[in-house]
């Protein structure tokens, strides 16, 4: 059963993965690599049942905060890009 899991989560990675490639927007994208993150969380959950390592669950806690300040931080990178593009005026636009 814990290889089904296994496996399924897997396939949802590379699914996640293929996302976070081809996404349409950054956002997409991001959010794909957040999924790809949680996922590897799980997988590492599930490798420590199945060999009995609850190590690696330490290993899977600090992906995951990781993971989530990585996202945050990236977020906030392209917010503020975003802002600068808005009030910094287009090259050429000016009467020199």
């Amino acid at each position: 059963m814990y290889y089904v899991v296994t496996i399924a989560t897997l396939v949802t990675m590379a699914l996640a993965l293929v996302r976070a490639l081809m996404g349409p927007s950054i956002y997409d994208r991001v959010l794909a690599a957040n999924m790809f993150g949680t996922k590897t969380v799980l997988l590492l959950s599930v490798i420590a049942f199945l060999y009995g390592r609850p190590d690696f669950l330490d290993l899977a806690l600090a992906y995951a905060l990781t993971n989530f300040i990585g996202v945050l931080a990236v977020l906030e990178f392209i917010r503020l890009r975003a802002e600068s593009e808005k009030s910094d005026p287009a090259p050429g636009a000016g009467g020199e």
